[in-house]
């Protein structure tokens, strides 16, 4: 193992540590790190993979392969999908359209130069395609983790309404525009592409909806 190569694995584990900025932001009592939630986005991809490559059988768009669905590239993707945040840190997506937000090609520029960086010293390239093909959605792979990592989204702001790890009268001047945890599931909902996403997403805020009626 080289000093780089070394080096690169150690950035690499700052994700461990990168807490996801939009609880951060919304007064969350220790949020999750961006690895916490590559973890659950992965687990999803696992639990679900099958029904999506089901679902993605009769998608024209993917007829020509031989199969729908590889579901164990999900999970490479998965692994990998916001593997440029331990350089850029959590650049979250808004609802809320007074928020604050960094260009799209300004942070697609500063995720691949992030890319490049830490996957070089590692000598190989399968993990620079897999974090491109993420990016560019061009796979029923790299679709489908996008809609688990909108789940993944969706359940954790569940969990933490259940277990109340925020005040929702407290003074939040990141989310004046969105009650409790509400901005996360407006900016899921018209991002998710799939029959099985949107299923999901409406159980877990009608789910998420009980929980704040009951506070």
């Amino acid at each position: 193992m080289t000093d780089d190569e070394l080096d690169a694995l150690c950035r690499a584990y700052g994700l461990k540590d990168e807490s996801r900025t939009g609880w951060q932001l919304r007064g969350i009592t220790d949020p999750e790190s961006v690895a916490a939630h590559t973890w659950g986005v992965a687990f999803l991809c696992l639990v679900y993979g099958d029904r999506l490559a089901t679902e993605f059988a009769g998608d024209d768009r993917f007829e020509d392969r031989a199969e729908p669905l590889d579901v164990d590239r999900t999970i490479r993707l998965a692994i990998l999908h916001d593997l440029a945040e331990t350089e850029t840190g959590d650049l979250p997506t808004r609802a809320d359209p007074a928020a604050e937000t960094i260009d799209p090609e300004k942070k697609e520029t500063l995720e691949r130069s992030a890319i490049d960086e830490l996957t070089d010293p590692l000598q190989t390239d399968d993990l620079v395609a897999a974090w491109k093909e993420y990016e560019e959605r061009n796979s029923p792979e790299a679709i489908a983790v996008k809609e688990m990592d909108l789940i993944d989204m969706c359940l954790q702001a569940l969990v933490y309404e259940r277990e109340k790890r925020y005040d929702p009268d407290a003074d939040a001047a990141a989310f004046e525009a969105y009650e409790n945890l509400d901005e996360f599931f407006a900016t899921a909902e018209p991002r998710l592409q799939t029959d099985l996403g949107r299923s999901l997403f409406s159980t877990i805020r009608t789910r998420y909806r009980e929980e704040v009626a009951s506070r």
